[in-house]
This record gives C-alpha cells, sequence and structure tokens, in this order.
C-alpha cells in the first residue's frame, strides 16, 4: 500500500511529536512533510495530505476528518510560544498584527477581544517579524519558534494561554493529529493508526530523547538547552484529556458567538481498527 502522507510543523514543539518517525520504526508506513500550522491545515483540507497536525481552528472547516486520540499540543499553564506583544497597554491598543502562519491562535485572540478584553480592534495578517509589525500596528501576535525568540524584557507581552487559563480554569489545545476520512480506506489492516502516533510521542518524550532535543534546538532558538527543556516538558502538554476536550469544546463555543470559527462540528475519535467514534 502507498505511503500514508503526513503533514507535521516545523517548530520545536512538535519535535517530540515525531521522534518516532524520525529516528523509530514508526516512519516505515509514512511520508512526512514539514510545514507552518496553517499549510498544514491547507494540505488536509485538499487532500495533499491524509493526516495532519492541524491547529484545533481548522477542524470547525474541513469536512470529514476524525481525531487520533489521547495526543494534542496543549497547554495547562504559560505556553511561551504565543504571544500577543504590544508596545502600548491593552486598553490602547487598537490595531494588531496576526501571524500568517497561525489559524487557532488568530482565533483564540479574537475570543480574548471580543469576550473579556473589549471589542473594536483593526486586525491585518502580517509575517511574523515583530519589528515589523509594530512599525505600523499597536501589537502583533506571534506564534511557535519566532515567539520563543522575542525578548519579552523590550515589550508588554501576553501570553494567550495563560490568559484563556485565568479566565476559563480550562487547559487550551491547539493542535491535534487528524486523519481524513476516505484516507483510512488506505490504511493496513493490522496498522494501529493511534498507537503508532501515541507511540511516537511517549518515545519523544523518554528523558534521553528530549535531552538530544534540547541540545540540538537550543542553538537553532538563541535557548539554552535548559530552556528549551523547560519549555517542552513544563509549558507544553502533549496530551488530549478530558479536561483538555472539556477546554476545546469551551474554545469552539466562543469562537462560534464571536464568529472567529464557524460551528465546529462534533469530536470524532478514532478507536483501534480505524472505526470513527463520535
Amino acid at each position: 500500500m502507498k505511503p500514508l502522507r503526513v503533514s507535521a510543523i516545523s517548530y520545536l514543539n512538535t519535535v517530540p511529536l515525531m521522534w518516532g518517525f524520525e529516528h523509530g520504526s514508526a516512519g516505515a508506513h509514512f511520508q512526512v512533510t514539514y510545514t507552518i500550522p496553517s499549510q498544514c491545515a491547507a494540505n488536509l483540507k485538499s487532500g495533499a495530505a491524509d493526516i495532519g497536525i492541524i491547529p484545533a481552528a481548522a477542524y470547525a472547516s474541513i469536512p470529514d476528518l476524525v481525531i487520533l486520540p489521547r495526543v494534542a499540543i496543549a497547554s495547562i499553564r504559560p505556553v511561551r510560544s504565543i504571544l500577543l506583544v504590544a508596545k502600548v497597554p491593552l486598553d490602547k491598543i487598537r490595531t494588531v498584527a496576526l501571524d500568517t502562519s497561525s489559524l487557532t491562535s488568530v482565533a483564540l485572540l479574537k475570543v480574548l477581544f471580543a469576550k473579556w478584553w473589549g471589542a473594536g480592534r483593526n486586525f491585518t495578517a502580517m509575517a511574523p517579524h515583530i519589528d515589523q509589525m509594530l512599525s505600523v500596528n499597536d501589537a502583533g501576535l506571534v506564534i511557535g519558534d519566532p515567539a520563543l525568540r522575542i525578548d519579552r524584557s523590550k515589550y508588554i507581552t501576553f501570553d494567550l494561554a495563560e490568559e484563556w487559563i485565568r479566565l476559563t480554569g480550562k487547559p487550551f489545545v491547539f493542535a491535534f493529529w487528524a486523519v481524513r476520512k476516505e484516507s483510512l480506506r488506505n490504511i493496513a489492516p493490522d496498522l494501529d493508526l493511534a498507537a503508532v502516533f501515541q507511540g511516537s510521542r511517549d518515545d519523544g518524550l523518554a528523558p534521553d530523547s528530549l535531552h538530544v532535543i534540547a541540545e540540538e534546538w537550543a542553538p537553532r532558538l538563541y535557548l539554552s538547552p535548559a530552556e528549551v527543556m523547560s519549555y517542552l516538558t513544563e509549558n507544553i502538554h502533549y496530551y488530549l484529556d478530558p479536561e483538555c476536550i472539556e477546554g476545546l469544546q469551551l474554545f469552539y463555543q466562543y469562537a462560534r458567538d464571536c464568529g472567529a470559527l464557524p460551528q465546529a462540528p462534533a469530536l470524532q475519535f478514532l478507536e483501534p481498527h480505524h472505526a470513527a467514534i463520535s
């Protein structure tokens, strides 16, 4: 059978999820490509990928997807890599540049403004270069590795996960694995898709693997290995557990209410043997 096409994110926070594909036996059945979160969603929507680590927001607009259970990029505390960076206080912000790499963080930011911070802001999509963003806007939303490189001592910053958790008491889910229903027909009967992706995550979070990741990625991001390690072990939560599912459903409700996203379909998860369940 043809390898399943996997669209993954080229950010540090996805590296543990891909460990089994890059260093183990998981890759034998898959063809992996890396891109930014918004393009992962586009690849899944167009059929260019069978499986994608999609932004949570994309699930509301891509039909006929099922979620691979128990794996996510989420946060139960400040996340450090999803930042609103401002040159004026929050109540003075009128114009906001939005990172073109993002879908979910854009929707989350719009929810925060609409529900708690006050509406009436003007949003413009821009590449994630903070100096350029702030040269023509009061604030800029930056996600992923570019956000980790921000010198937060120079700006007023808001960690979007921290704000969501403070205001709702719920975790926030940024991304999860999803598979196109029609692609399930191309999966070998003996391939437990959910177990493969969970196993890859577990291998990537093993201490030896995290040490390798921290040493490799620290110089790329101008961080220390200890900072990379703390980000992966303290700021990112890699489990789509019941509390995260509650937070995800609340996000979909609020995003629909304020017009940031269309109505999301009911969550459907993949069981072993590829049976989609509600």
